[in-house]
């Protein structure tokens, strides 16, 4: 199938800027296409295998979790993505299972913090929410997030911390969901102080 310019681009905006190339094939444009595609400077490499519109500035929650399945965003970025915090984050925070390589995502892309986690709890509270663009990603739901901030509660920005503790304790609290995730990280009693007190 050949492709015009305006499918193109509406193909690859419907997938938040960035395409994979199994993803082109699945659309109808074959390798010399692709090939073609680049040569002329339609389209261009963003990583091994995702490709973005030349000259075009796609989202980048999305591009940079197209580099894994593995990342997650969490911490104070998914705390903004999530509406419970309003500071707009200038580093990126993404979870990753411990022992995971991400060292060349971090070369290239400096503005992210990675967070590591014992595999067996990495995905705990996955879930998908948009970005600011409109585009699915996925990050850690506000009970996750919650019981992240407290266990790293010396390396967050004390506004970040507040804002969320409040906005959640205050009102989109789930009991039972917050104090099951708090045992799987043995915060139960810190979590229940906070209810406590902010409830």
């Amino acid at each position: 199938m050949d492709y015009i310019y305006d499918d193109l681009k509406l193909l690859i905006e419907g997938n938040g800027g960035i395409i994979s190339s199994g993803e082109l094939l699945k659309a109808g444009v074959n390798r010399v296409q692709l090939y073609d595609l680049l040569a002329n400077g339609i389209l261009s490499k963003e990583s091994h295998g995702n490709y973005v519109l030349s000259g075009d500035e796609p989202d980048e929650y999305m591009v940079i979790q197209k580099r894994s399945d593995k990342l997650i965003y969490s911490h104070g970025t998914a705390l903004f993505l999530l509406g419970m915090s309003d500071r707009v984050p200038h580093i990126l925070d993404i979870t990753v299972p411990q022992g995971d390589n991400v060292s060349r995502i971090k070369k290239t892309y400096q503005n992210t913090r990675f967070h590591y986690c014992k595999r067996e709890l990495w995905d705990l509270g996955i879930m998908k929410i948009n970005t600011p663009m409109g585009y699915s990603v996925r990050a850690y739901d506000p009970e996750r997030c919650i019981c992240d901030m407290i266990r790293d509660m010396d390396n967050v920005d004390k506004q970040v911390y507040i804002q969320a503790l409040q906005e959640y304790f205050g009102g989109k609290c789930n009991p039972r969901k917050i104090i099951k995730y708090a045992k799987e990280f043995n915060i139960e009693s810190k979590v229940r102080n906070y209810m406590e007190v902010l409830q």
